[in-house]
């Protein structure tokens, strides 16, 4: 249900449509794309369920077992992490080069190692599980033919069911690639 007052991000006049967040400042790292309903929904469980092991732990604080409580509350801390590295993930651009987020590792490439950015069909992860289907990736081609993992897929939790946020996502990075290799 689209909302019809004025937010941060959405001028007056736009449509509700998945509009790309405006770059004024190159030198810091953006998101060129708002993060998908299925990254959105994983993370706002986690802090569910983070909140119910607050809850918990606080009652087990009552209850006079400080061991538990404090149990509870790394737990918690660990679970309200996860929920934001997972809303970190993704791709990442500036004009020093491109980074690919993931869960556990972050790889950036600057642009001078930057060969080309193109939109491949290729088998890509669906929801980033084992399980393949055909679809389209935003690839990195390092100079020397260094293979780096996608980008963005079609299939991914920030574009899964929104074809035309990952074809406005991909002209996005593959336009800051074409303006940045060149410097």
């Amino acid at each position: 249900m689209p909302l019809p007052f004025l937010t941060a991000d959405r001028a007056f006049d736009a449509s509700a449509a998945d509009i790309a967040l405006p770059f004024d400042d190159h030198d810091r790292w953006r998101r060129p794309y708002r993060p998908g309903p299925w990254r959105v929904a994983a993370a706002a469980t986690l802090l569910l369920l983070a909140s119910f092991v607050l809850i918990a732990g606080m009652i087990i604080a009552f209850a006079g077992a400080l061991s538990g409580a404090t149990a509870c509350l790394v737990l918690a801390l660990v679970v309200i992490a996860c929920a934001m590295r997972l809303l970190r993930m993704g791709a990442w651009v500036s004009r020093r080069g491109v980074r690919r987020a993931g869960f556990f590792v972050t790889k950036t490439v600057p642009w001078n190692r930057v060969a080309a950015v193109r939109t491949v069909q290729q088998p890509v992860k669906w929801l980033g599980f084992p399980r393949t289907v055909q679809g389209q990736a935003l690839i990195v081609v390092r100079q020397g033919g260094e293979a780096v993992p996608p980008l963005l897929t079609d299939s991914n939790a920030d574009f899964l069911g929104r074809r035309e946020a990952f074809d406005r996502a991909a002209d996005t990075v593959e336009a800051w690639g074409d303006e940045y290799r060149r410097h």
